[in-house]
Parts: C-alpha cells; structure tokens; sequence
C-alpha cells in the first residue's frame, strides 16, 4: 500500500511539472505546515505543506519525542487513535491510512497504542483518554473542511486538546525529527504488534453509559410521538446518534438515506458544513416533510458539532443560530440539573462556560439563578481546559458552547460533542412537546425571562496581512492618536475596550486583561453604552477578518424589532467606520 500511495504522489507531482504549474508546486514545497494548537489541518497531497504519509510520520515522531520528555511512564499509559472517513483517491492518502502510521512510529517506540478499529467521532478520542488514563489522543480528521483536506487534531492528558507552549514543544520536537524512522512506515508489523489494543467495544459501551447520567425523562421520551429527523452529512455520525438516542429511550430518529454511510466525497453537498445552514439541510427537510417530522437534527461529518431547525407554523424551517441553540441546551440543563438538586446551595458550585465571541445569555441566566458563569478565548481547547480546572477543584461543570455550534453537555467529554448533545436535544425536544411547546417558543420564553440576547456574526475574506494589520493598527491608534482606541461608533458611544493582541483592559483597574493574549492573532472587543458587544478578531485557519455582534436588553424590554433595528444600525455603523478605510482591499462573505 505505500508504493501505490507513493506513485500516486508522484504523478501528481510529474502532472503539475508537465503543466509547468509553478504555484501549486511552490504551495506544495515551498514550507512546512504549521503545528498549531489546533493540530494539522490542511490539503491531502504531495510535499511538505500537504498531509501524506511522510508528513504524518514526521508530525508523529516529534509527538512522541515530545510526549517522551514530558511523561516519564509513557509506555506504560500509552495513546489513543481514532480516525474519520475520509480519503482522497487522487493522492492515496485517508484517515484510516494515517492513523495506522501514527500507530506505527508509537509501537516502535514501544509506547501502547489504543487504535480505533473503525470509524469514531471526534469526541471518543478525548473521553478515551480520560476513561482509560492515557498520555494523549491523537484523531485523524479535517471536520467539515472541503473533501480533500485532512488534519491531526492532539488531546493531552486531561481529556483536552492542547494548548500553549505544547504546541510549540511539539512543533520542536517535529523539526528535530524529520528523517522517518526505519520503523516508522511498517503498518504490517505494528498491526500485529501485542502493543495495540482496539478500544472500540469497550468506549462504545463505556461512552453511552456515562451520556445515559444526562438522560432525566426516560418515562416522556418513551412515549412521545414527537418525530425528528437526523443527517450525518457524509460523515461518521449515523451509528452514533442511533445509539444515542436508544440510551436515552428516545424512538430513533429517522435517518437521512442519502446522506447516512460515510462517503468521503460528500456528493450531495457543497460544503459539508451544517454551520452553512439551508444548502447542507435540503434532504434533511425533505424527508422532514414526507415523515410529518418537526425538527431537524443535523451533524458535521467528525459528529463533534450540531445544528437544529425546527418547522414553524408558517411551514417554513428555521435553522436555529449556535447561540440561540446555546441558550435553549444552558436552559435545559441548568432545568434538569435544579430539578435533581433542589438544595439551593449547590447552586455555588455550579458553572456554564462559553467563548468571548459568544452569546452572553448564558452569563444572564447565571445572574438570575446564582452559579457561576466565564468566559474563555475563542476556541473549545480552552474550555476543555478551564473545564478540567474547575473538577480537579471539586466544581460541577454542566455545560459549555460555542456560537460555531459545538457543545459540551457532558463532562466526560472535554471537547465539543455533537453525539450527546443529540440525545440532550432530543429528549429536550420530547419534554417540551409534552407541554405543546415548540423550541422557537421556548427560547422565546428564555428571553423573557433572562432579556433578549441579538447576534449577528459575519466576516470578509481578506488574503492579505499587510491589510488585516493596518486595519486593526488604527484601532490602537485611532484618529491617529498613539495607543488610542475609538470611544464612539458613529452614533453608538463606547463604554469599554478589551484588546487581547495588546493585553489590554480599560474594564481592569491595572488596564490588563485577565485572559490569556495572544500577539499572533488580532482581537478586539469594543462594549457599547447600549448593551452591544462587538468582537472583530482574525481566524486561525482561514483567510478571514470576522465580527461577531449582539445586542443584550435587560429582561422586559421585549421590542424584538426595535432591538434588531438597533443591532443592525450598529453593525452598519462598525463596518462603516471601522472597515471603511480598507473595505476596498476586503472581499465580502459570499452569499
């Protein structure tokens, strides 16, 4: 299998020189991919910047050295692979493939590797290494990125994903091992080394028991009659959330045929991101439709995240916002939890995490109930991180989100986790049906009762460095005035600047912010007189300036479309005034 995978490599090389596409090659040769927080991602294909066979070897010889040096009984303890579905003929490269060389260059280290037999979600690897008290986790996946990418995404041994300085240890520790190891490309041996172990019965069965303590309707969900249907858009997730809801005693969900077994060319989609709403939806409405079903659950193709609609009585489908549904899942947690635990005091105990760029609804809901509410950088690796703090304190973490859909709903999983909250969805679905009520009315009520929490979250597309860096320079200096920032928006006045590049807080009485900063990453949020958060920050793995915004009312004030006139005005104005000076260098989000 490696000289079909190398020959395949090759021609693609020998077709680009024919073309003479000088580009493309420079793009495959020209420099080494980035081993980031946030692992590898990037195109299957030939040369140092790809994901192949030589790439992985190399990313997983430094991974082990690294993990060598900082764990002193790494062969006792041992790691855990698991790997997605996807695969790119034209290269020869695939999931399965890569894990099974990364399982290769640990077994001839002779360190114990738990290899996923078969297909997993993303979220099985980080409980994994929690469940069976591993060094890491390594899953082989590009989530929904575009078919011909993939990526190598590390957890750590507290069940999260890694954060700094890891990331640059291993990055060291890459460089320093480039040359493969005589070892490291036999897949035969090491497949029948008495090192590896197949997890995938017991995690399996271990998984969906812990998931099983978050089910607290078992006698509704039997009976309901509510109908829902789910996508695996491609992906892993099918299997999965069937077993899911049968945990929770939920009837199963009607799968979406066409989209139900793995296929990694992803043919009935353009994008294999429910984050992209409607288009990834189609089928799923469809078969809604025929089945007389009310709502829509759908999974990316690694099934760590989830997107919700629901049919609305005009008959038209609503594709609920990540932060809208953040608000539902915190409701409904923060519901059952209180229900279980009636004894006002443990209230202190308890905390709901979710990301700066984030709905702020959960830290209302917190205000008005009493537990703990905080917020992290932008990404799950810090929850995940913040999360494992708060239990090894003796604190009860119930749930954590984030705006691009992903939600840890259980804390056996310190990731985003697209399976349990599918079954968390689903139950919460049946109970409210029992009452008459829809998900739509229901947030309606939470906003009530906790205020009307906005958002509206955009981007452009900008390639250029030089541009994004001017733009947030006059930021800091604005009206050209040295380490100023804007203290109006057109007519919308500005009441407090965090930048998290600079560390800078004017909320602080030192003026430094309490969260981790970053100087390789531009993000500023400006907070407005009038209840409005803007964030505009750059993306780590996209060529995009981004804003996030919402508009938080004090609950009463319930003028919906007074409140989305007001968003809208001030969105309006941030791009005017503060985009203006480079939105011709800026593409806009496609429609």
């Amino acid at each position: 299998s490696w000289s079909k995978h190398l020959s395949a490599l090759a021609s693609m090389v020998q077709e680009l020189v024919k073309e003479k596409a000088v580009e493309a090659l420079k793009k495959c040769f020209a420099s080494r991919m980035e081993f980031g927080t946030a692992g590898l991602r990037a195109a299957m294909g030939p040369g140092i910047s790809c994901m192949n066979d030589l790439t992985i070897i190399q990313t997983t010889q430094g991974f082990c050295c690294y993990l060598e040096q900082s764990f002193g009984n790494l062969k006792e303890r041992g790691v855990v692979i698991g790997y997605d579905a996807r695969a790119h003929p034209p290269s020869g490269g695939s999931s399965k493939r890569f894990a099974s060389l990364a399982a290769a260059v640990f077994i001839s280290r002779g360190v114990p590797v738990h290899l996923f037999s078969d297909i997993t979600p993303t979220p099985f690897v980080p409980f994994t290494v929690s469940h069976l008290g591993l060094c890491a986790g390594i899953m082989v996946t590009a989530s929904h990125n575009p078919k011909q990418d993939n990526g190598y995404k590390v957890y750590w041994e507290n069940g999260a994903q890694i954060v700094s300085p890891h990331d640059k240890g291993i990055s060291k520790a890459i460089e320093e091992n480039l040359e493969p190891w005589p070892e490291s490309w036999n897949t035969e041996e090491a497949l029948k080394s008495p090192l590896l172990k197949d997890p995938y019965q017991d995690v399996h069965t271990q998984y969906f028991k812990a998931i099983q303590k978050h089910c607290h309707h078992r006698e509704i969900n039997k009976s309901s009659q509510v109908k829902i249907v789910h996508t695996s858009v491609h992906g892993v997730g099918h299997t999965f959330v069937q077993s899911a809801f049968k945990a929770f005693d939920l009837h199963p969900p009607y799968a979406v045929e066409e989209q139900k077994d793995p296929d990694p060319e992803f043919p009935t989609v353009k994008y294999p991101n429910p984050e992209e709403g409607e288009g990834v939806l189609t089928l799923s409405f469809a078969l809604a439709d025929k089945e007389g079903a009310s709502v829509v659950l759908a999974n990316d193709p690694d099934a760590d995240r989830l997107a919700i609609a629901e049919k609305q009585e005009s008959g038209q489908w609503r594709v609920f916002s990540g932060n809208e549904l953040g608000a539902l899942l915190g409701w409904w947690i923060f519901h059952c939890w209180r229900q279980q635990n009636p004894d006002t005091a443990a209230v202190k105990n308890l905390y709901m995490l979710s990301s700066t760029v984030s709905s702020k609804i959960l830290r209302a809901i917190a205000l008005k109930e009493g537990f703990h509410f905080e917020e992290t950088l932008t990404g799950f690796k810090w929850m995940g991180n913040r999360a494992r703090d708060l239990l090894d304190q003796g604190k009860t973490v119930v749930f954590a989100f984030e705006e691009a859909i992903g939600y840890m709903c259980c804390s056996a999983v310190l990731d985003k986790d697209g399976v349990s909250a599918a079954a968390i969805a689903g139950e919460m679905v049946s109970y409210l049906a029992t009452k008459n009520i829809s998900l739509s009315q229901q947030l309606t009520t939470i906003y009530e009762e906790y205020g009307y929490h906005i958002s509206k979250n955009s981007y452009f597309i900008c390639h250029d460095q030089d541009v994004i860096r001017s733009l947030f320079d006059r930021l800091r200096n604005y009206g050209g005035q040295k380490d100023s920032y804007p203290t109006e928006c057109g007519r919308f006045s500005i009441s407090a600047v965090r930048d998290l590049t600079t560390g800078y807080d004017s909320n602080q009485t030192d003026k430094k912010a309490v969260l981790p900063t970053s100087r390789s990453s531009q993000m500023i949020t400006f907070t407005f007189s009038n209840g409005g958060v803007a964030t505009m920050r750059t993306s780590g793995t996209e060529p995009k300036i981004k804003y996030y915004t919402e508009l938080c009312a004090a609950p009463g004030n319930s003028d919906v479309t007074h409140l989305k006139k007001e968003l809208d005005d001030l969105v309006d104005a941030i791009v005017e005034n503060f985009f203006e000076p480079v939105k011709n260098k800026l593409q806009p989000k496609p429609e």
